[in-house]
């Protein structure tokens, strides 16, 4: 297999992002130990950045760091997984209130554009972009609040989250419904209403945590039981 090399710049956070895609895409599974050898191998980095890469990770709560053990893939319990979307739901309300009363006409318009390539990523049922713009989507909304506070708190909980996002597409319906709530919250946007905007940016979070809960239980990648 050739190794594909990475630039030197940012190597660590460069690491980091290519092991996020792994746990996104099934690569690396829950539960599953981290070689570092192979993937040092597969990557082209030595084993410095790549243990920079997994303290990051482990940080955010994608990677268990184990004394003698090694790293492995973080197995987050049901329980958690409701937490985190539950003060995702929370958090991502009041980003989107502040943000329909607070974005600029220049921020309206970016995110109007990333509106039109979500349309045309669910018209394509291509959920790989989907996800990636939907991610671009709430980050401007995040930023476009103007409240550091709320953007620090949230960008650490978005790396998390984002691993059970792009699953919960794969939910029977999900992807339709998803794209039927960014309609009705872009509208909101449009119509600078910040009570709408918050109730459905807080019910698009919750519908999500559903569509997870019930994909896990049907599911044989099942977080664990427990708190």
């Amino acid at each position: 297999m050739a190794v594909r090399r990475i630039p030197v710049r940012a190597l660590h956070e460069t690491v980091a992002n290519r092991i996020r895609e792994m746990i996104r895409k099934g690569e690396l599974t829950t539960g599953q130990r981290i070689v570092e050898k192979r993937l040092c191998e597969e990557l082209g980095v030595s084993r410095t950045p790549l243990r920079e890469a997994l303290r990051t990770l482990s940080s955010e709560g994608l990677v268990e760091l184990v004394p003698n053990r090694g790293a492995f893939v973080s197995r987050p319990t049901m329980a958690e997984v409701r937490d985190m979307f539950e003060a995702m739901s929370v958090l991502e309300g009041t980003c989107a209130r502040l943000a329909a009363r607070r974005m600029s006409e220049t921020d309206l318009e970016r995110l109007e554009r990333l509106h039109r390539r979500l349309e045309q990523a669910y018209a394509d049922r291509d959920p790989e972009s989907y996800i990636q713009v939907n991610h671009a989507y709430h980050t401007l909304v995040q930023k476009a609040a103007g409240n550091r506070t709320l953007d620090g708190i949230l960008s650490g909980l978005r790396h998390k989250a984002f691993l059970h996002r792009y699953r919960q597409l794969y939910q029977p319906d999900r992807f339709q419904a998803s794209m039927e709530e960014h309609r009705r919250l872009m509208d909101a946007f449009r119509r600078r209403d910040p009570e709408a905007a918050e109730r459905l940016m807080r019910e698009h979070l919750i519908n999500q945590c559903e569509a997870l809960v019930y994909l896990y239980e049907s599911s044989a990648d099942t977080p664990a039981e427990g708190v």
